[in-house]
């Protein structure tokens, strides 16, 4: 027997959604360190994508932006040895205008 968890990615990588599997992966695992790190913020920010060396991140307010600033350092740290992390360098971090739509 195989966990299911473990089947995920081939099955994924075999239906063509393997980036959408990876970013679910980076946005749960980001969420999870802002939890531990900034939990302040938590809730209130979502990461976007990764564009290159850098994480790009959604903050809803600029209150929250300046809290994940604050932690910037130790946010992309963590997030590049989480195991579904990624190799980044840079944090961005954006506000989200008002009435646009919450990425998930």
């Amino acid at each position: 027997m195989r966990r299911i968890g473990d089947l995920m990615p081939e099955a994924a990588r075999q239906l063509g959604l393997g980036d959408e599997l990876r970013r679910g992966r980076q946005v749960a695992t980001f969420d999870a360190i802002v939890a531990e790190l900034a939990p302040s913020a938590h809730g209130a920010c979502r990461a976007i994508r990764v564009d290159g060396a850098t994480l790009v991140v959604e903050a809803d307010a600029p209150i929250v932006a300046q809290e994940l600033r604050l932690h910037a350092l130790d946010l992309r740290d963590a997030f590049r040895l989480a195991p579904a992390g990624g190799p980044i360098e840079e944090l961005r971090i954006t506000i989200r205008r008002p009435g646009s739509s919450r990425a998930s």
